[in-house]
């Protein structure tokens, strides 16, 4: 079973496991002409459409009951340009692979999520971003898009070419038609050092400013019922390269983060008394450690855990008032809280829907694992998050709603009147985007 996780009947659901649809039909078009075909169809069937990656929203942004298209045979590189420094690769490509093969060209995205196993349009039509001081993005990373629109027809976009659709469809939410292939900027792939340390949460809140300005990368992962916090500092490195120790990076990487986290997110739903003495215990099990390797290997991490997730971009002034009323929030309360909150960083980018448009951001997430009951710790989390003005990640868990999200994305009038000349008969709706975006 793919990580596309499909039950029997025709139940689509996502790798959360907190979302199901029924789709009336599924399409696997192996070519840009068959989708455009799948989609005319729809619209003489009365349907609306849904292209759908590995299912890693939270949200139900990608669940429909008409047509599900999905992308798998919609992969592989298209065209490297050396010269121009661009790569354009078809929307089904799962970013792994597309790491893989530009560190075989001796490239490399300039920045990157912290997972890889998402398709690159599902990647970059929800947002999905890391930590950065300049480097913002996946989606601000685009330089050209080929789009299949409600009319089923084929929209290439750039700076130069359909630019007021570029400058949306970058995190364009499904909503103005299925991406088909996306051209990246690319450049020679370089070294990063990581330095992971712990470190008091007091003590990165009050020297944030100077962690955020001295690194090109900085992110940090606070544990609640403590005041711990785990640090990664990524800075760009002459070498040479020198990966995390074969045994120490699989302490690390699968036993701390994978296995033994796995087994206290067990014991801490079955007895959630005993969570604030795991965490204690968690939070001072991991150790300082430094690395140099190529970015996909540094940026990235496997996730084995499954969890649901709610993720908000804050103003970057904001963010230690904000992660100090969090604390705040859960001490006073009666909730338990196994997984770390997680915190990075964004320079703002010009993409009307970005969570960075127009403003430096810092996000902040809070997770649960699958199967919680997650609802009072993430709705206290987002009355602090709102109160801050905050953004919803698009694939991670909110409750907001278009009348509020008009208020915090001063472009968000320039999107909708987008996707009414795009798609006037809402082809491409479903209720997650009546919500989000309004009728």
């Amino acid at each position: 079973m793919s990580s596309t996780a499909s039950g029997k009947s025709g139940t689509w659901r996502n790798w959360g496991g907190n979302v199901a649809s029924r789709p009336a039909r599924e399409v696997t078009p192996a070519s840009v002409d068959e989708l455009a075909a799948a989609v005319r169809r729809a619209a003489e069937d009365g349907l609306t459409v849904k292209a759908v990656g590995t299912g890693h929203s939270f949200t139900s942004i990608a669940a429909t009951d008409g047509v599900l298209i999905r992308p798998q045979l919609l992969t592989g590189i298209r065209d490297l340009d050396r010269e121009a420094l661009t790569v354009t690769v078809e929307a089904g490509t799962p970013l792994k692979r597309l790491n893989l093969a530009l560190a075989r060209e001796g490239l490399s995205l300039t920045n990157m999520g912290d997972i890889m196993e998402q398709t690159v349009s599902g990647a970059v039509s929800t947002g999905t971003h890391g930590t950065g001081r300049e480097s913002a993005s996946i989606a601000a990373q685009i330089k050209g898009l080929e789009l299949v629109t409600a009319d089923g027809s084929v929209l290439n976009c750039s700076e130069k070419e359909n630019p007021e659709v570029f400058s949306a469809a970058r995190i364009g939410l499904g909503a103005l038609g299925v991406i088909t292939a996306i051209t990246f900027a690319v450049e020679p792939i370089f070294l990063l050092t990581a330095r992971e340390e712990p470190m008091p949460l007091d003590k990165v809140l009050a020297d944030f400013d100077e962690l955020w300005a001295e690194n090109e990368h900085f992110e940090f992962y606070w544990f609640p019922h403590t005041g711990s916090t785990n640090t990664k500092r990524n800075n760009r490195s002459a070498g040479p390269r020198r990966p995390a120790g074969q045994l120490a990076g699989w302490f690390e990487d699968e036993l701390l983060s994978n296995g033994v986290f796995q087994a206290a997110q067990w014991v801490g739903r079955a007895v959630p008394a005993t969570i604030p003495a795991i965490a204690q215990v968690s939070s001072k099990a991991l150790s300082a450690r430094r690395y140099t390797d190529i970015p996909y290997k540094v940026f990235t991490s496997p996730r084995r855990v499954r969890f649901v997730e709610m993720e908000y971009a804050v103003p970057r002034e904001a963010v230690t008032e904000t992660l100090r009323e969090l604390k705040a929030m859960i001490e006073r309360s009666p909730l338990r809280i196994s997984f770390p909150v997680e915190v990075r960083m964004a320079p703002a980018d010009d993409i009307a829907l970005s969570t960075a448009s127009g403003r430096d951001s810092a996000y902040v997430a809070v997770h649960m694992v699958k199967g919680s009951p997650y609802q009072g710790y993430f709705t206290a989390a987002e009355r602090i998050l709102t109160a801050h003005e905050g953004r919803p990640h698009w694939g991670k868990i909110h409750t907001r709603d278009a009348e509020y999200l008009a208020g915090v994305y001063p472009r968000f009038g320039e999107f909708t009147a987008l996707r009414d000349r795009l798609d006037p008969d809402r082809r491409f709706q479903n209720d997650y985007l009546r919500r989000v975006l309004g009728q």
